[in-house]
């Protein structure tokens, strides 16, 4: 497999009060391969945006190595670093404030053409045409500002922004969940584009398990700052390994009748990350749980042919 980036007990700890650690992201390991769609799954707080930011070295990991496209992010030289930034590009959740409303779009998306030297001055208006031509958007968007756009036309004028450096990933935290779902699969139909005909991969974080499944090649599912379970999506949603990405799947509507399961009720809510509880994390809502759980931290190790875990369950 290319990789092109890779996570190596990867960290990310917040000190607080009372010598405590926020445990954010805690010993997260996955690659991701050029031209791949990794989708991460979670409940909210459970580290993926921070995961996000640290792959894009906008914050120091505690501890553990990220690779992009060879070079390591937290060391990487100046040189090295402007590399990464021109091949690693994020889309946010809220195209609004990711858009400077003081500038007219043909200046927000041609600003980072300007810095990365990819044209010269005099070419930035027919190149910000052609990137928004890719993404939907018709010429006349030049002059105008983000407040004029409905949320997914921002959303579009963000991507095209991403692709100005022609990247080659793009790290999408949660980009289509504020928009309408008209929009989403809009949205979703022209990243899968963009991944066809630039060979684009992609990090698709995501509280949205059916556009998960659809646009994903691994999932992974975090719960307090680890990843639980990780595989190849079709087999993941099939045959869930750990009993929390069981009850996620079961609140998944299923078109299919003949699919449908019984919901599973996780009891109680979830642990603090500065207060995680003994054992396995997850011990104390697991309707699976016995006796190991409650004592012993289980091991996150390969089970299946390329099918990760972190439960008692499998020893």
């Amino acid at each position: 497999m290319n990789e092109l980036l890779k996570l190596e007990r990867t960290k990310k700890y917040f000190p607080v009060k009372g010598n405590r650690f926020l445990k954010a992201v805690d010993d997260v390991s996955f690659s991701v391969a050029a031209g791949g769609v990794f989708g991460l799954v979670g409940e909210s707080g459970c580290g993926k945006s921070t995961l996000a930011r640290l792959i894009l070295g906008l914050m120091e990991p505690t501890g553990g190595e990220i690779f992009f496209d060879g070079m390591n992010v937290i060391t990487a030289t100046r040189h090295e670093l402007s590399r990464i930034r021109r091949g690693l590009q994020i889309i946010f959740q809220d195209p609004l404030a990711s858009l400077n409303p003081r500038k007219r779009i043909q200046d927000a998306v041609g600003e980072s053409l300007l810095i990365n030297d990819v044209v010269k001055r005099r070419e930035i208006r027919d190149h910000v045409a052609h990137l928004l031509g890719k993404v939907g958007m018709d010429e006349d968007a030049l002059g105008r500002y983000p407040h004029e756009f409905s949320g997914g036309q921002r959303q579009r004028i963000c991507i095209a922004r991403a692709l100005a450096v022609n990247p080659k990933m793009i790290v999408a935290d949660e980009a289509i969940s504020s928009l309408d779902v008209s929009i989403q699969a809009q949205i979703l139909n022209l990243l899968e584009d963009l991944r066809r005909d630039n060979g684009l991969a992609y990090v698709f974080i995501s509280h949205n398990l059916l556009t998960v499944e659809h646009f994903s090649d691994t999932v992974a599912v975090m719960y307090l700052g680890k990843i639980v379970e990780m595989s190849a999506t079709e087999e993941l949603f099939n045959d869930p390994l750990h009993p929390y990405t069981e009850a996620l799947l079961s609140a998944v509507p299923k078109p299919d009748v003949g699919k449908k399961g019984k919901r599973i009720i996780l009891e109680g809510d979830v642990p603090s990350p500065v207060h995680i509880p003994p054992g396995c994390p997850f011990h104390t809502r697991c309707p699976k749980r016995f006796e190991p759980c409650d004592k012993e931290v289980p091991v996150y190790k390969e089970v299946k042919n390329q099918r990760w875990v972190s439960c008692h369950l499998w020893v």
